[in-house]
């Protein structure tokens, strides 16, 4: 079969599309990480704390869904031959930078499994943000992101912390011990900038790789 080629808008570039072949792999992702997700909620509920806003509260499995979806989606869009919409993409970067963190920070700075089974926090923490790395990284089937929208990924997380925030000083639940109210005020200010940062810092990672065409580069479309 012949590679596909599309123009995207976003930077007047002619993308190859990496097959059908990988395309069914995102498709696969996804649907394994949704999956997942919904097995730990399981678990949840076995354990009588079916409370959804508690469970899908982290930002781990927020994210985690929402790369998961837009994996699925690409992956439509490769099966059917069609290179991905420019805001589907657009997702899919901030996405990836969301998962950078996550990985990060779990790993580096706040190692640990918490309530979930080892092999679930692995895979959610560790294999997945990988994946979607280097799927962003490796396959060049997306367009360079402008940087003009690179603060684009800041309002779901901003969003996230407000309700944390406020979930915190009502109802006393937060999904991570950093951002306990009683913590006091300057120690959340410090954790809440040094998380906007890092997001940034991994978006801005993201914008730049996105530039690489990948071990699938695509042409410049002529004039």
């Amino acid at each position: 079969m012949c590679p596909s080629y599309a123009v995207d808008v976003m930077s007047d570039v002619v993308v190859r599309q990496p097959g059908v072949g990988w395309a069914s792999a995102r498709i696969a992702v996804g649907t394994m990480v949704i999956a997942v997700l919904a097995y730990g909620y399981v678990l949840r509920l076995a354990a009588d704390d079916s409370n959804p806003f508690d469970y899908f509260g982290y930002f781990t499995n927020q994210t985690s869904l929402i790369a998961a979806l837009v994996l699925i989606a690409t992956g439509v869009f490769g099966i059917l031959g069609r290179s991905a919409p420019s805001w589907l993409t657009m997702m899919r970067g901030i996405a990836t930078a969301y998962l950078l963190v996550v990985a990060i920070v779990y790993n580096v700075l706040v190692p640990g499994t918490g309530t979930a089974p080892p092999w679930m926090s692995v895979l959610l923490h560790a294999v997945f943000p990988v994946a979607v790395a280097l799927d962003w990284l490796l396959v060049g089937d997306r367009p360079g992101l402008p940087w003009r929208q690179l603060w684009m990924v800041l309002p779901y997380p901003v969003a996230w912390l407000i309700v944390v925030l406020v979930r915190g000083a009502t109802d006393g639940w937060v999904p991570y011990g950093f951002l306990l109210p009683e913590r006091g005020v300057a120690s959340l200010r410090v954790h809440i900038a040094w998380l906007l940062a890092a997001i940034v810092i991994a978006g801005a990672l993201v914008w730049v790789a996105s530039r690489w065409g990948g071990i699938r580069r695509g042409r410049r479309h002529p004039a």
